[in-house]
């Protein structure tokens, strides 16, 4: 099975009325957006007349949705006040995924801060992540999709063998999954760019996490060398990843028909830079 490429896409203005017409002129396999703000807690009710075009059109098409929650959320934060709102923003991502009829939910799966130890704040993860997963009861709720950072900070999730922890201290939940940012993993440290880097580091990641856990993939190149530690997109083919690593990554077994979402730069030329990452993309894939 192929993998479904596409973009996160602007929704400023409607889900539908901007979001599916982004996604159609850019030529889209599958879309990412946001549904509150993503540097806040506000956890708007959204449209729904806006939710059921949306959820028509790409059902219609084919086009597989994912929700990216918000960037303020990290369960590993020795702040109260922090742990507290990061429930309630997750939480309603979820809701309004299942709304739209995302498959999956992403969230950065964040840093112990306030000098805590990796052990406590994959505790306090454990206590609020998991009464999440269990609430959903519909068929069609989304899955949460854990994202590692770029390495930064006390980062709970950078390399892909912290996920093993990670999963394991949410009881390998049925609805956890993984989303893989080439971008962050370069940036951690997996050379994606070598030969056959890109084929190690999922093979890394299946070691820790186990067969049929990726969902998602974020196809990111990246403006920084291997281990930088610095999270700076850059569009496909144009940075230190290159072309190569992510047609290796279409072709391992472990991403067999798991979507790509850009995340690149727009730049002066807007949509066309997301439309040529596009079809860049389908080009090393069906080549």
């Amino acid at each position: 099975m192929r993998n479904p490429v596409g973009a996160h896409v602007p929704v400023a203005g409607g889900l539908a009325r901007t979001g599916l017409a982004y996604a159609r002129e850019i030529q889209a396999e599958a879309v990412q957006v946001f549904v509150a703000n993503p540097r806040g807690w506000a956890t708007p009710a959204g449209d729904p007349a806006q939710d059921e075009l949306f959820r028509a059109g790409t059902a219609g098409a084919g086009t597989p949705v994912y929700v990216h929650a918000p960037y303020l959320i990290n369960f590993g934060s020795h702040s109260a006040a922090t742990a507290g709102r990061s429930v309630e923003s997750l939480r309603h991502s979820l809701r309004r995924g299942r709304e739209i009829g995302a498959a999956g939910v992403v969230v950065h799966t964040g840093s112990a801060t306030g000098g805590r130890t990796r052990e406590a704040a994959l505790a306090q993860v454990r206590e609020l992540v998991l009464p999440l997963l269990d609430e959903p009861a519909h068929d069609d709720d989304p899955l949460l999709l854990l994202e590692p950072t770029a390495g930064q900070g006390s980062s709970l999730c950078s390399l892909a063998g912290d996920l093993g922890p990670y999963v394991e201290a949410l009881d390998a939940h049925p609805r956890l999954g993984v989303c893989l940012d080439t971008c962050h993993a370069f940036a951690a440290g997996h050379d994606l760019a070598a030969a056959g880097g890109a084929g190690r580091t999922l093979d890394l990641l299946e070691a820790a996490i186990g067969p049929g856990r990726l969902k998602l993939i974020h196809a990111n190149d990246s403006k920084d060398v291997v281990g930088a530690r610095k999270d700076r997109h850059e569009n496909i083919g144009a940075g230190h990843i290159g072309e190569e690593a992510f047609r290796e990554l279409m072709r391992h077994p472990a991403a067999e028909g798991v979507p790509l979402i850009i995340e690149t730069p727009g730049g002066r030329h807007g949509r066309e830079a997301y439309a040529a990452d596009v079809a860049l993309l389908k080009k090393l894939r069906d080549g």
